[in-house]
């Protein structure tokens, strides 16, 4: 008969495994069967659009992937748009104006975003930079001078002592 242990081993294991399964199936029902469009090409098109979009709420998921209802009302937008002939450059800029670009996942290029662009290979050229430094500085540290003949007879008279 197994041991409680055991049991209890296997049921956190079991549970575990659960989360981890389910965690990749949750974004998939994100998008509601109410939603999807019957064409095909319209419906990529739905989720190229969507995945380029943030969710609002969630701030770190795309609107196809979030299950918040601003992001039910985002995909739904784009799929009536796609439905009444939009482009996906149309789209993509009536969305910009009404929600702003941080809804953008990927920020565009421009003056005002150059920051977000330039900012992580800046800090990582700099990072670079000082670990050099700090490994040349290492490297160059001087070897200590030999003790004088009255510092090795302090230091003889220090160790006799103890």
């Amino acid at each position: 008969m197994p041991s409680r242990a055991n049991l209890r081993r296997f049921a956190l294991s079991l549970a575990v495994a659960l989360l981890v399964g389910l965690n990749g199936v949750a974004p998939a029902l994100a998008v509601q069967p109410d939603e999807v469009l019957s064409d095909p090409a319209l419906e990529q098109r739905a989720r190229d659009i969507s995945a380029n979009l943030r969710c609002l709420v969630c701030q770190n998921q795309s609107i196809d992937d979030s299950n918040a209802p601003l992001a039910k009302d985002l995909r739904v937008l784009v799929r009536e748009q796609l439905k009444a002939g939009k482009s996906d450059e149309e789209i993509m800029d009536y969305v910009v104006a009404r929600y702003g670009e941080f809804v953008l996942l990927t920020p565009v290029w421009a003056p005002h975003t150059l920051l977000l662009w330039l900012a992580t290979p800046i800090l990582l050229i700099v990072g670079l930079i000082i670990v050099v430094m700090l490994f040349r500085r290492r490297a160059t540290v001087a070897e200590p001078k030999p003790l004088s003949a009255a510092e090795k007879r302090r230091l003889n008279k220090v160790l006799d002592q103890a």
